[in-house]
C-alpha cells in the first residue's frame, strides 16, 4: 500500500476518490477472502471423508501422510488428484 496521503490538504472530491478507491479495494478483498474460505471448507470436507472411509475400511484414521498433504493442497504445493479421471 502507498503511504497514505496528508488527508488535512485533499480537497473533498479527491477525498471521496480515495474513500470509493478503498471501498473497491475492500470489497475484492473481502471477495477473495470468503473464495479461500470455501475452498478452505471444501478441502476439510474431502479430508473428512477420506478419513471417514479409511476409519471404514479398518486402516488408521489419519497419519502424518495426511496431515502433509493437507498442508501441501492449502500451501498450494500439491494439487488434489481428479478422482473423477478414472
Amino acid at each position: 500500500m502507498d503511504t497514505f496521503p496528508d488527508l488535512g490538504a485533499l480537497p473533498d472530491p479527491e477525498l471521496k476518490d480515495l474513500i470509493s478507491q478503498l471501498t473497491e479495494e475492500e470489497q475484492e478483498v473481502s471477495y477473495q477472502r470468503r473464495i479461500l474460505h470455501g475452498k478452505i471448507d471444501i478441502l476439510r470436507a474431502e479430508l473428512v471423508n477420506r478419513l471417514r472411509k479409511k476409519h471404514e475400511d479398518g486402516e488408521s484414521s489419519i497419519s502424518g501422510a495426511d496431515v502433509q498433504q493437507l498442508t501441501d493442497i492449502l500451501s498450494g504445493k500439491a494439487i488434489p488428484e481428479d478422482d473423477t479421471a478414472g
